[in-house]
């Protein structure tokens, strides 16, 4: 399965979902950036400009593709297309999957987010090359291994 996750950018900050509105979520409760499934005949690109559009009411303008996350979850593996976003219009809109909030980056670490989401944040904070991280979990959510293959 492919999916996008982009952290918007704005003053310091990161946009920021709390995952407490969708019923059968791995996620739930968790501090997440903005994202979703590549759909049928999208690149990873198209999905996440669609995917910040719908749950965000912005349109990015700016973005840059960071890596790409190998996420494994029990018999789960999700293969995350990490972005960022440094310019964009429109405005905040309700999101159906939880709350949008702006959080200061150096903060964002504190949120309850998933622990192998600390390792790429730390990477993205700073301009870096493209790479490829891969991440094993337990049923339970705990961070079991984490593997950074530089590019």
């Amino acid at each position: 399965m492919n999916t996008t996750l982009c952290y918007v950018e704005k003053d310091g900050q990161y946009l920021m979902l709390h995952r407490t509105k969708k019923k059968e979520d791995i996620s739930q409760g968790k501090w997440i950036g903005i994202g979703g499934h590549v759909e049928p005949g999208e690149s990873p690109q198209d999905c996440v400009l669609r995917e910040v559009l719908e749950e965000t009411g912005l349109v990015m303008k700016r973005f840059l593709y960071r890596g790409l996350i190998t996420f494994i979850f029990d018999d789960l593996t999700e293969y995350m297309h990490l972005f960022t976003c440094t310019a964009f219009e429109g405005s905040i809109k309700e999101c159906d999957e939880g709350n949008l909030e702006w959080v200061q980056k150096e903060f964002v670490t504190n949120l309850p987010i998933w622990e192998g989401d600390k390792i790429f944040l730390n990477l993205i904070k700073n301009p870096c090359p493209f790479f490829s991280l891969k991440l094993v979990y337990d049923k339970a959510g705990h961070l079991l291994q984490h593997i950074l293959y530089d590019s």
